[in-house]
């Protein structure tokens, strides 16, 4: 019988977190550059978080490294060999109208995992993120902080190599953000590569091991967090940490 800690080491065998470069990367819709150029490499354990104010194209970048856009300029790629096995988690969950163990047993099917496994390895998810009274229960009825956690064990059940999270918190109480929070530490503890966006200074400085900050679709500032947060470089990263208008 598969079990989640077989499924999770072989996907790490498979996929080991690599190296993500954006190399001269724009992306433009209507003939506006909302995204770049710009250029940087993701190395290091991270968690990496994407910050910066509304509008500073934190959103895109994730869509843009995910796959979920293609660049209008430029390129976007993996060091090592072949694209790593990637999760993405959005701000407002994408679920399927079935009950919360069949999200998992679907994901899992669709990822060719044997069918006599999947019901356990979901269930088992489930338990892990406080969800297994809702096994039964349709995902579109589960409050706001419980289809996150759905969704993160959506992606925990796949074992990625990476996890891209696109303000996973913004809409949920003190409660869910905790346990969210803990959730992503707990991915990255397991080796997965963390990408998040976030406009929270505090949660940033809770999760962060470096911060890449954009402001008006420009990067202003790759570097480690403790370091952003005490001696930022740029005018926009000093005025965002002072909760200030970045022009």
């Amino acid at each position: 019988m598969t079990s989640f800690n077989a499924l999770l080491n072989a996907a790490s065998t498979l996929c080991p977190p690599t190296a993500l470069r954006f190399k001269g990367v724009a992306f433009s819709h209507l003939g506006e550059t909302l995204l770049g150029p710009c250029s940087f490499t993701l190395t290091g354990p991270g968690p990496t978080l994407v910050m910066g104010p509304n509008g500073a194209g934190k959103s895109i970048l994730l869509r843009l490294a995910h796959g979920l856009l293609s660049p209008t300029q430029g390129q976007v790629s993996w060091s090592g060999e072949g694209r790593p096995r990637q999760a993405m988690v959005f701000q407002n969950p994408v679920l399927l109208r079935r009950s919360a163990v069949a999200n998992l047993t679907h994901a899992l099917a669709v990822n060719n995992t044997p069918r006599k496994a999947r019901r356990k390895l979901a269930l088992e998810a489930l338990e892990r993120f406080g969800l297994t009274a809702r096994a039964d229960t349709s995902a579109r009825v589960l409050s706001g902080g419980e289809q996150q956690r759905l969704a993160l064990a959506r992606a925990w059940v796949l074992a990625p190599a990476v996890l891209f999270l696109d303000e996973p918190t913004s809409a949920l109480d003190p409660a869910a953000i905790k346990a969210v929070e803990t959730a992503v530490r707990e991915f990255h503890q397991r080796g997965t590569r963390i990408v998040m966006t976030t406009h929270d200074l505090y949660q940033a400085k809770r999760l962060a091991g470096d911060v890449l900050f954009l402001a008006g679709g420009k990067i202003h500032e790759h570097t480690p967090a403790e370091s952003f947060f005490s001696s930022p470089v740029s005018k926009e990263a000093r005025a965002f940490i002072a909760g200030e208008l970045v022009e």
